[in-house]
């Protein structure tokens, strides 16, 4: 089975700062729709109920003749989408392998801001959990696994976490490169080059002015705030679009370092860089993970680069469609 020492890049791909920026690319975009387009899936919305009268959209694809041995629910990163290149080539390596696929778009992301009044924050995992009960609904003949990267690893492992009490028949999960502890995550933001505050940032209150024009009541989120540094926005949003009394309760409601794991029922492989500099190595070092769940160590890849060649292509994404696919043979 494919695991983490299998990750050899050539030398000039060594740099995590070079993994992470080639990570969202043009090149990997491109890479993305051509890998998908060569499966000859068919691939249509849904449009998923996320309890409470939230609506979330997924697309679902499966290639015409092949009976699939199950079906993968994929999960994106913070300010990615359904669409980012990651999503769409590991579709395309999930369906190569038989599954079908259905790629979901957490609220307020790729073009789904019109569907929800309320704003996305990374604690609103019981929509994404009823969301993915939706899914195995609409499937019921086939065994469900799932997959995230970055925000969406560890969204992926906290579905996995509430999966059995809600019933939602999830057999496997695949984390890359998982969010444990966003405070860390935060200062690490902070800390690193300004290139990555550039970027969430940017994405972030592009989102933010999309929902704006969508949602004239919040006239809060006003150009001030638009102007903010990542960890004031932060600190607006859960003042004002949240119920918990400090941004620290916030980070707490989503973070999964410690013990916080130690209950997962479901099996789950999980793959992460030493050199990712994004979320920091040493924040998994007190990590407390039950039996069935493998973390990976790769000694390079940046924060959910993995790639090996100039063409783009990535180990994670093979990665991901090998621990799922040989889960549902197990």
């Amino acid at each position: 089975m494919l695991n983490a020492d299998h990750y050899q890049p050539p030398r000039w791909l060594r740099n995590p700062h070079l993994q992470s920026m080639l990570a969202s690319s043009r090149v990997r975009l491109r890479r993305g729709e051509q890998l998908l387009g060569a499966t000859g899936a068919l691939t249509h919305e849904l449009i998923l109920d996320g309890g409470a009268g939230v609506r979330l959209q997924a697309w679902h694809s499966r290639v015409p003749g092949i009976a699939p041995a199950g079906l993968a629910l994929l999960l994106h990163g913070w300010e990615g989408s359904a669409e980012s290149s990651y999503m769409r080539m590991t579709a395309a390596r999930l369906l190569e392998q038989g599954l079908d696929v259905v790629r979901l778009n957490f609220r307020d992301h790729g073009n789904t801001h019109h569907l929800n009044p309320g704003i996305f924050h990374s604690c609103r995992i019981e929509e994404v959990v009823h969301a993915a009960g939706d899914v195995a609904s609409r499937f019921p003949d086939l065994p469900m696994v799932a997959a995230g990267y970055s925000l969406g690893g560890n969204f992926v492992l906290r579905l996995a976490l509430h999966a059995p009490k809600a019933g939602v028949p999830l057999r496997h999960v695949a984390s890359v490169c998982p969010v444990l502890d966003p405070a860390v995550t935060m200062d690490s933001i902070e800390r690193g080059p300004a290139m990555y505050d550039w970027y969430f940032r940017r994405k972030w209150t592009g989102s933010l002015r999309r929902k704006r024009a969508l949602f004239p009541e919040l006239a809060d989120c006003d150009d001030t705030v638009l102007k903010l540094d990542i960890r004031a926005l932060t600190g607006w949003l859960v003042d004002r679009h949240t119920e918990f009394a400090s941004l620290q309760d916030y980070f707490d409601g989503y973070s999964i370092a410690g013990g916080k794991l130690a209950g997962l029922q479901v099996p789950a492989d999980i793959l992460m860089a030493a050199d990712d500099p994004v979320i920091p190595f040493s924040t998994f070092g007190d990590w407390q993970l039950p039996e069935h769940a493998r973390l990976q160590i790769a000694r390079w890849g940046g924060h959910c680069g993995f790639i090996e060649s100039l063409r783009g292509d990535g180990f994670s994404e093979r990665w991901v469609a090998q621990q799922l696919r040989e889960a549902l043979a197990g």
